[in-house]
């Protein structure tokens, strides 16, 4: 066996390799839950300010489609009500939501711009959620 190559490595697009339909029912189903589970648990959440900034980059326009579904997906994990470590579970039941998020950061921080962050500063500052884009 030979070792592989860089050209023997496929390149993967979003568009091909995930199916529009689950990309579609997180993010739906992200849009629908995102603040409803944010003001549930807020003040109990360590990593709200990132959280929302994740949030507000999902559902710009100008971001390109892979970070979408790469952010989306792990919102999606946030607001699903059952995971591995049950958010009721004081801090602890944040870790395995904190992990995955911190894990999308990482693969698509870049796109996490300053306007993000200071709508998520301003958002967290307001009682009510702001109106999607």
């Amino acid at each position: 066996m030979s070792a592989s190559t860089q050209e023997d490595i496929p390149t993967l697009d979003v568009e091909e390799t995930q199916l529009p339909v689950v990309f579609r029912r997180n993010e739906t189903y992200v849009r629908a839950r995102f603040w409803i589970k944010l003001r549930r648990f807020f003040g109990r959440v360590p990593f709200t300010e990132e959280l929302v900034s994740a949030y507000f980059c999902a559902i710009d326009r100008q971001t390109p489609m892979r970070a979408k579904a790469v952010l989306f997906a792990a919102l999606a994990y946030f607001v699903l009500p059952a995971d591995i470590i049950p958010d009721i579970i004081g801090a602890l039941g944040f870790s395995d939501d904190a992990t995955v998020l911190m894990t999308a950061i990482g693969v698509v921080g870049p796109h996490i711009k300053a306007r993000h962050r200071e709508k998520a500063r301003r958002a967290l500052l307001k009682p009510e959620p702001p109106a999607d884009e």
